[in-house]
């Protein structure tokens, strides 16, 4: 499948997804999560991170991509969208690290864009209102992670838990926080 086409797809499912259709979303997600692991690791690579935080990177991309997903401008293509939120995901995660990072200034004119569609603190207190119903060490992990930037190795050792445990439980609450998600939008309409 090319490029033009693959990204096509999911730009159609993301559509449906916007419009409440929960098996598009699935469909959208577990078949944009591979491209974002490549452009996660490439990104790494290109800021000088170690490839272990290339994971770290996608976790907080799609629950960014989750969040944020309203902003997308259906008109446009997907694929810069998505490369957009990784590289940003990456550089706040380097930044919170405390590296420093150099941008090249052709990325930042195509995140100026996608930036300005964005209410940081609407999208804050919405993640807030939808972690308040996890339940712990789900809530832990998902805000010391996607929000606070905090490394799998560090949350684990904090909450003495094994790196595996806490991905898994990652995993299963970014899928509860989306039942939520689409249950509340649902129930919006």
């Amino acid at each position: 499948m090319s490029v033009s086409r693959r990204e096509q797809e999911w730009a159609d499912w993301m559509r449906m997804a916007m419009e409440g259709d929960a098996q598009a979303y699935q469909h959208f997600l577990v078949a944009v999560t591979p491209h974002l692991r490549v452009l996660a690791r490439r990104r790494c690579a290109e800021f000088g991170a170690s490839a272990s935080e290339a994971e770290d990177v996608v976790q907080e991309v799609l629950l960014a991509v989750h969040l944020k997903r309203g902003t997308w401008d259906t008109a446009r293509p997907i694929g810069p969208w998505l490369a957009a939120i990784v590289r940003n995901r990456l550089i706040d995660s380097l930044r919170r690290r405390g590296r420093r990072t150099n941008v090249p200034i052709e990325d930042v004119a195509a995140t100026l864009a996608a930036d300005e569609q964005t209410d940081e603190g609407d999208e804050r207190l919405s993640a807030e209102t939808l972690l308040a119903r996890l339940k712990e060490p789900q809530r832990d992990i998902v805000r010391s992670i996607s929000l606070e930037g905090a490394g799998v190795r560090e949350t684990a050792q904090r909450l003495k838990m094994s790196e595996g445990a806490v991905r898994v439980t990652l995993h299963r609450a970014l899928k509860t926080l989306a039942a939520f998600y689409r249950s509340d939008n649902h129930e919006n309409r």
